[in-house]
């Protein structure tokens, strides 16, 4: 997101986001979340719940795997994730700015 030009002004040179996420990833406190062994079922569950189609079945992918993980709060700025009942979703700067949550 942070190299897209239409997004942010000026964006993030590619190489700078990659050492960014190159550092998270060096973090020994850091755990990648994944696709776990009951995946499909999860994002099956999400899919009926939320009644997304279209490109916003990405974002229920991510909400699929949170949910596997036992993630019931998301901070995000994304209001898409709201459709997502069984995730909780917290605008980390909702507090700072004003904006919704």
């Amino acid at each position: 997101m942070t190299t897209h030009p239409r997004i942010f002004d000026p964006p993030t040179p590619v190489d700078s986001a990659v050492d960014q996420v190159q550092a998270w990833l060096e973090s020994p406190s850091l755990h990648l979340l994944h696709e776990a062994h009951d995946h499909w079922r999860q994002l099956g569950g999400v899919l009926h719940a939320s009644g997304v189609t279209g490109p916003r079945v990405y974002d229920a992918r991510i909400a699929a795997i949170c949910l596997s993980h036992g993630v019931t709060e998301l901070l995000s700025v994304d209001r898409d994730f709201t459709r997502f009942p069984a995730l909780r979703v917290k605008n980390p700067f909702a507090a700072v700015s004003g904006a919704d949550s």
